[in-house]
């Protein structure tokens, strides 16, 4: 049997459990693998429509990975993997400018470009949070800019208007004084690659369990960990002391419900240009240990 494969993902939950000997205490068999990594800058400047939806499609390394709902609702659907629907989690996000932007209110952001990541949790959020305000027309989303952390240092050198982030990025974003115009907090789904061990998975949840009740407890103690993930040329400037615990994993069930919502707004919205949105029911396209 191979080893189960962990990759850590802008969160602090996979850190937490490996310092704490979580993974280990549970038996599992596994390999931890940095695959967004500060050391060597791995994949931060990734650019144009290289988003969640395409990453899913090339295939990931890990057993199990994460990405907004609504496209692992659409991947799962589509054969890519199944979503795990036992979980979610939800990160917070939002829409940040410069203190110096003359954009003050989500109003203001008509024709503004955002950059967003494509087919990305920034994608979908943006519209769903903005569309309060503003009619289809006037959402100027930006694709060009790459994934979260190369977005992330353009709107910090001034290369961009306004930027969608979550997680370690939209803290950095608060404590330099960037202006959230607006939250845009999103639901994400699990996903689990291949055919990894139904025990190992129970395992590995296990251990997350526990190190999220370890955050709860003292975030303070864990926020060092973005450290892990950011480009190196950030660091003297983190002060990860004032960050806050970003995405918090649930351990309630992903249903049917979410499932057919989450694809009806895809759908409404045109997301997927060809209007496929995969084929598999909420049966096939996702895995669930909670009867066993």
């Amino acid at each position: 049997m191979s080893k189960f494969i962990i990759e850590p993902h802008f969160r602090l939950q996979e850190w937490v459990a490996e310092e704490k000997g979580y993974f280990r205490a549970e038996g599992l068999d596994y390999e931890f693998l940095e695959l967004v990594q500060s050391t060597d800058g791995q994949h931060h400047a990734t650019a144009n429509k290289s988003g969640a939806y395409h990453l899913i499609e090339n295939g990931r390394k890990s057993d199990v990975s994460c990405a907004c709902h609504w496209t692992v609702n659409v991947a799962a659907s589509s054969g890519h993997a199944r979503l795990y629907a036992d979980v979610y989690s939800v990160s917070p996000a939002g829409v940040f400018v410069p203190a110096d932007s003359p954009v003050k209110t989500p109003a203001d952001l008509a024709g503004v470009p955002i950059s967003v990541g494509f087919k990305s949790g920034s994608h979908y959020s943006t519209i769903q949070a903005l569309e309060q305000y503003l009619k289809p027309g006037e959402i100027n989303l930006s694709f060009a800019d790459g994934l979260l952390f190369r977005r992330m240092e353009l709107l910090v050198d001034g290369k961009v208007p306004a930027a969608a982030l979550f997680s370690g990025p939209y803290y950095f974003a608060e404590q330099l004084g960037f202006r959230k115009i607006i939250d845009s907090t999103f639901m994400i789904a699990h996903l689990v690659n291949g055919n990894p061990d139904p025990e190992d998975l129970r395992k590995y949840y296990r251990a997350l369990k526990r190190a999220q009740r370890d955050i709860d407890l003292r975030p303070e103690l864990y926020t060092h960990y973005y450290k892990n993930e950011f480009p190196k040329r950030f660091h003297d400037m983190m002060d990860t002391r004032r960050w806050g615990p970003g995405e918090r994993i649930v351990f309630e069930p992903y249903g049917r419900e979410q499932f057919d919502d989450a694809r009806a707004w895809i759908s409404e919205h045109g997301i997927f240009e060809d209007g496929n949105l995969g084929l598999k029911p909420y049966e096939e396209a996702t895995l669930t240990l909670a009867a066993d």
